[in-house]
């Protein structure tokens, strides 16, 4: 018996070939588990006070979790969280995929392929609701109980909102590019009697990109494109008096906050308000360094995914 051109004891050699074999069946049966397979994008659609959500989803088998990923204020979920550019991977749900977590990711209403209800517009308290309609969806029709919530930006606010008023949904909560100082929060603006339903720009989609060399342009390019694809309206919001609601002590989930160093609407000393008052002894207040309000987006994408799956997968006691 031979390997290569060495000739080998047959006991050896059959030995190795077991070796491999079963390491072989040993990979095939561990990859599915860690994530590394893309999962296919799918759309399901949740109904919340009679009203049609979209919830994208690229679920894989065996997860280690769930990961559910709430937008912001303008544009809606898909161009946020699964950016397809050609030669870059931009997902954020294919890069929770490939680290072993099944991702979810809502439309709130009168985003993306979610319409706007009869009234046009959307407030704190409807987009909260969308959002517990999702985990209670997840729960029923998937059998998936607590997952992880993580918002973006107002996304952040709206998750904020749901975890302070249903802590039972979900297991963690990852508050991203908070927009908002508890301790000295903005005036909120008026607004008109009706739906302005202004069209979103170019310029507005292209925004958040503020640090150089921070992203391609290509990925820029194709995230303005996406963006106005999926959202060419921009979406109407009022009421948002409600967000004085929000009460960091009132958190009792496992929390962690996570900022970009240049992010211009999370400066440090409201991060501190959030991050010190919230009540539990169980978070997490994470830097990303040279990043900006659109981290999970740029070259800085891998290190706010470790830093959720870090935060997610930390041991407990």
């Amino acid at each position: 018996m031979k390997i290569g051109a060495l000739p080998v004891p047959f006991p050896y050699a059959w030995h190795m070939r077991n070796v491999i074999r079963n390491c072989l069946i040993l990979l095939l049966v561990l990859a599915p588990a860690s994530g590394w397979a893309a999962a296919k994008l799918q759309h399901f659609t949740v109904m919340a006070d009679g009203q049609p959500l979209a919830l994208w989803a690229r679920e894989i088998p065996r997860a280690r979790g769930v990961i559910v990923l709430i937008h912001g204020r303008t544009w809606s979920a898909l161009p946020d969280f699964d950016l397809q550019v050609p030669g870059e991977q931009r997902s954020v749900m294919l890069a929770f995929n490939a680290k072993g977590y099944t991702t979810y990711a809502l439309d709130l209403r009168g985003y993306g392929k979610s319409p706007r209800d009869e009234t046009g517009w959307l407030t704190p308290d409807r987009a909260s609701r969308d959002v517990v309609a999702a985990l209670e969806w997840l729960a029923h029709e998937k059998k998936i109980q607590k997952p992880t919530l993580v918002g973006w930006s107002q996304g952040s606010l709206i998750s904020h909102l749901t975890a302070q008023r249903h802590p039972e949904l979900i297991s963690n909560l990852v508050l991203y590019g908070y927009p908002r100082n508890l301790a000295s929060p903005a005036a909120i603006p008026p607004v008109s009697d009706s739906p302005s339903r202004q069209k979103n720009t170019r310029e507005n989609a292209a925004s958040d990109f503020i640090t150089p060399g921070s992203i391609s342009q290509k990925a820029i390019d194709a995230y303005v494109a996406a963006a106005l694809g999926a959202d060419p309206i921009r979406t109407d919001w009022r009421d948002q008096e409600k967000w004085t609601e929000l009460d960091a002590a009132k958190v009792t989930t496992p929390t962690l906050v996570i900022q970009g160093e240049r992010d211009p609407y999370t400066p440090i000393d409201a991060q501190a308000a959030l991050f010190t008052h919230l009540g539990t002894a169980d978070r997490h207040w994470v830097v990303l360094p040279a990043a900006d309000h659109a981290a999970l987006l740029e070259n800085s994408g891998p290190a706010f995914v470790a830093a959720i799956v870090g935060f997610v997968s930390r041991p407990r006691y």
